[in-house]
Parts: C-alpha cells; sequence; structure tokens
C-alpha cells in the first residue's frame, strides 16, 4: 500500500499551460497531409487547414505551436514562404528526405493555423544561415502594426493587420544542425541577432504584445554549453541580461537502444520497456542539474528553461521514408508522456514551456494521418488526460512506492504523480504506473480536508497496445471506478502500464 500526500496549502507555482505545448516542423508529413491539405483537397478543410485535426487539437486544448523547425528553421528564409503561392521559390529539404518544400505553408498559413487552433505563436528564426536583417524584418513583418517596407509589404500580401507573436527563437540546436557553433560563439551571435528583434507597439492600436526571446539552450546534458552560453550572454551585465533573455531552450530524446540503433516503435520486450521509462525519467535529472546552473546567474529563476524539442525517438516504420520519422505509437508512449508530463509540472517553477516532438506523422506524434484519414495515439489521450493542469497552481505532494525496473540501470519510480489546483478549487491529480505486472494500491491524504467526491480517466493496456487505420480505438481513455471515499478518505487502486487522471472535489 502506497500513500499519496497532498498539501493544498503548499501552493509551489503556476502551472503554465505551454507546457502542454507541440512543434511542428517541415519534416515528412508533419504539415503537408498532417495539418495542412491545401484550399483545394478534398478533404475537409478550412482555408487548407485539415478540420478534423484542427477539432482534435482543440479538444485537449493545444496552448502554443513552435514553427517552423527543427532543423529546417535555420535553412529557412521566411520571404520564400509569402505572396502569391505560384510565385513561391522552391527548395530541397536537405534535412528531412532531399524532397522538394514548395513553401506553399509559410508565414500567413502558420498565423492562419495558430487562429484556428486558438493557440500561441512560437516563430523559430534562422540564425545558423540567415541573417540579422532578415530576422529583423520577419519580426518587422509580423508584428509592426504601422507604415513601414515590411507591414506594407505584409498588407500587399493581404493581411492588415499584425499578428501576436509571443515567442521567437533565437536559432535551434545551434550545437549542431544550426552552425556546429560552440557555446561562446553562439551566446555571442545571439546578444547580436536579439538586439533587432524589437517590440513594435502602437499606443493607437490593440497590437502585439512583448516577444519572450529564447535561447538556444543544451542538447541533453550538454553543462558545459549551458554554463558557456549564460556565461557570455551575462558578461557585461549588472545583474542578469536585462530582459533580453526570456527562455532558454534544452533538447531530449528517448532513444531506447541509443542513438544510432534506436529500436523499434512496437516490437519490443520487458527489458526495453523499462530502459525506455527509465530514460524518460532522465528528464527530472537533466532539469534539475541544467536549472542548478541557470540558479547560479538568475537566482530568481525570472528565466524559463524551454523544453522545446521532447518524446521518443524510435526506427522509422518498415518501408518508410527514412527522413520522415514516421513512428507508431503505443502503450509504451502513453507513459513517456505521462512520466514526463509529471516531472514538468513537479519543476514549473523554472519549466513554463514544453513543446512535443512533433504534433502530427512525426516522432512521438499525437496525431497519425493516411490521407483522409485520422487516428489519436495513445500520448494524444494522455494530453486530453492532463490538460485539466493547464494553468493550475502546483501543490506540494509525494508518495514514496520504489523504484522499478529489471536492472540497476534502468530503475525509475514505480508511481510518478503531480497535483495541481484549479480556480474553483478542484484537485487534479495525475499518475502513473510503470510496472508491467503489479496494480498498486494507494492511500490518499489531503492535508487539512477530506474528500468529498471525485472522477477519474485512465488509459492502459498491454505494452505494445496502439491505435492503426484498422482499429483506430483499442486504446483510447476509459472511465476509471476502482477507487473509493469512505469517511472523506479517498482509495485507489492503480493498475499497472496506467496514467490516470483524478479530480478530487474537496469536502467544505
Amino acid at each position: 500500500m502506497a500513500k499519496l500526500k497532498i498539501q493544498p496549502n503548499k501552493q509551489i507555482s503556476k502551472i503554465h499551460k505551454e507546457i502542454y505545448g507541440h512543434f511542428s516542423e517541415h519534416l515528412g508529413r508533419c504539415i503537408y497531409g498532417g495539418f495542412f491539405v491545401g484550399e483545394d483537397s478534398p478533404i475537409p478543410n478550412v482555408r487548407g487547414m485539415r478540420t478534423d485535426v484542427v477539432e482534435a487539437l482543440r479538444k485537449i486544448r493545444i496552448p502554443v505551436l513552435r514553427w517552423p523547425g527543427g532543423c529546417f528553421a535555420d535553412e529557412y528564409h521566411w520571404m520564400d514562404g509569402i505572396g502569391p503561392k505560384a510565385n513561391r521559390k522552391k527548395m530541397i529539404n536537405t534535412h528531412w528526405g532531399g524532397v522538394t518544400e514548395d513553401n506553399s505553408f509559410g508565414t500567413h498559413e502558420y498565423f492562419e493555423l495558430c487562429d484556428q487552433l486558438d493557440c500561441e505563436a512560437y516563430v523559430n528564426g534562422n540564425l545558423g544561415s540567415g541573417t540579422v536583417q532578415e530576422m529583423s524584418e520577419w519580426v518587422e513583418y509580423i508584428t509592426f502594426e504601422g507604415v513601414s517596407p515590411m507591414a506594407n509589404l505584409r498588407r500587399e500580401d493581404g493581411h492588415e493587420h499584425a499578428w501576436n507573436l509571443p515567442y521567437f527563437g533565437v536559432g535551434n540546436e545551434n550545437w549542431g544542425c544550426g552552425g556546429n557553433m560552440t557555446p561562446e560563439y553562439y551566446a555571442n551571435e545571439y546578444r547580436r541577432y536579439q538586439t533587432y528583434v524589437r517590440d513594435y507597439k502602437n499606443p493607437d492600436h490593440d497590437g502585439p504584445a512583448s516577444i519572450q526571446k529564447i535561447c538556444c539552450g543544451p542538447n541533453v546534458d550538454d553543462y558545459e554549453w549551458t554554463s558557456g552560453v549564460l556565461k557570455t550572454c551575462f558578461r557585461h551585465c549588472e545583474s542578469r541580461f536585462h530582459g533580453n533573455l526570456d527562455g532558454l531552450s534544452l533538447h531530449y530524446y528517448v532513444h531506447p537502444e541509443g542513438w544510432q540503433i534506436k529500436g523499434s516503435a512496437t516490437d519490443f520486450g520487458d527489458k526495453v520497456w523499462y530502459k525506455t521509462l527509465s530514460k524518460a525519467y532522465y528528464m527530472d535529472e537533466l532539469i534539475r542539474n541544467h536549472a542548478a546552473i541557470m540558479d547560479e546567474y538568475d537566482p530568481e529563476r525570472v528565466i524559463s528553461l524551454v523544453v522545446d524539442e521532447w518524446g521518443a525517438w524510435y526506427t522509422v516504420e518498415p518501408g518508410t521514408n527514412p527522413g520522415f520519422l514516421y513512428q507508431q505509437n503505443t502503450i509504451r508512449d502513453a507513459l513517456v508522456a505521462g512520466i514526463t508530463l509529471n516531472v514538468f509540472n513537479k519543476h514549473a517553477d523554472r519549466v513554463r514551456m514544453a513543446n512535443l516532438a512533433q504534433t502530427i506523422n512525426v516522432l512521438q506524434s499525437v496525431i497519425l494521418t493516411e490521407g483522409a484519414d485520422m487516428i489519436l495515439t495513445p500520448t494524444y489521450h494522455v494530453f486530453d488526460l492532463y490538460k485539466e493542469h493547464q494553468d493550475g497552481t502546483l501543490l506540494e505532494s509525494s508518495i514514496d512506492t520504489g523504484a522499478i525496473g529489471m536492472e540497476t540501470e534502468y530503475h525509475l519510480p514505480w508511481i510518478t504523480e503531480s497535483v495541481s489546483e484549479d480556480a474553483d478549487g478542484v484537485l487534479h491529480i495525475t499518475l502513473t504506473n510503470a510496472s508491467l505486472t503489479d496494480s498498486c494500491p494507494i492511500d490518499v491524504e489531503i492535508a487539512g480536508c477530506k474528500a468529498a467526491e471525485a472522477q477519474g480517466e485512465i488509459v492502459c493496456g498491454a505494452m505494445n497496445a496502439k491505435n492503426t487505420f484498422e482499429e483506430p480505438e483499442c486504446v483510447k481513455a476509459e472511465k476509471f471506478t476502482d477507487y473509493r471515499i469512505e469517511n472523506g478518505n479517498l482509495s485507489l487502486t492503480l493498475p499497472p502500464r496506467s496514467v490516470l487522471h483524478l479530480s478530487v472535489k474537496k469536502d467544505a
């Protein structure tokens, strides 16, 4: 019997909704055939955006969408993607599959998509192969409401008013595909480029909000990068970087068998199950260690840690383009998502945005499409369970069930948890059970109050269970009833291979 202890009177921080963000790159079938099919497609769409995809993502309250990359961002030249589609420049996508990119999905289409999704924009600029002028003019094109060359060009292209751009990434993976830079070199480039990412204000118009600038942070455990970038960015500054660095990115992918081999998305055994989930839980250590370095320069925790690429990365599905990174999604991925999102919640005082890679048809996606057909993955259903945490208040909570796994290096907590309270005082408890075989009885202790009523939904199944176009609902969220409230005391039994959301109303 485990005990989950919840302290409603110990509020830690806000869980920013942007933790539940997503990532869309010009890669494989994420944009084309995923989000975007074009206005003339027989697939139901609104101004080119797939209706079924938009409706599904609105249901999980997608809060922010990162675009256009990824590695693609640092070879993307935004002027190629504006104006009449027939006149847009074609290019080879050298990073992903060597296919022709026709730029029919560009700036206007992206903001149309954000508008349909009712989500915030996170644009990643080209520092690797672009210029300061190019980046500066893109921000002007997007956000300036007044009279200027770029604002006038936007109007000529059919959009009168400026868009809201709350987040802007100054380069991507500049330690690798974004230019193979050293931390000091990149940080000096960041200081230069971000200077010209202007906040354009017009007092006579309800225009864009301030832009939060995201600096390229480390890959996995590259603590030297984190330290080197921050040291250079903060050099000659009295305290912090005076609001010119709002977020530092972190990228981490789970490769069960390592970067080169990766491993199958669907054909795996018990050992690889625990190996995968232990690597997912490694996110907790990464955040702690990078946050400790950030604390040296930013002790007040003003700067956000932005985990804008995360998820499981397996070997592509047999017979598919290896550059398209198309993979299936099983109950194992539901656990990867649940464990990782619990970790993000628990670090919400520093982690204020995260973007799952990637939304559709790429890596650990929430949606798969094939022609006019669409299916929701187990990962999608976990995001649906966890959406009630968005903008909630993180409460102090703990559960001690010990570790689980098959070998010493592949251990992780048997149960992970996080708890938030919404504006109506309802508690939202999310739990994962990583065991392949064992249920876990849990007593819930809510300090200072009792449980009045509860409702739950759960995602569980065989470890290789997945949704296919032939069986699209093999895995889905089900009503959870294996709990009891007696004299205000809540207890439950969490089955193996499961992710649970339980909402609890407290006794007045």
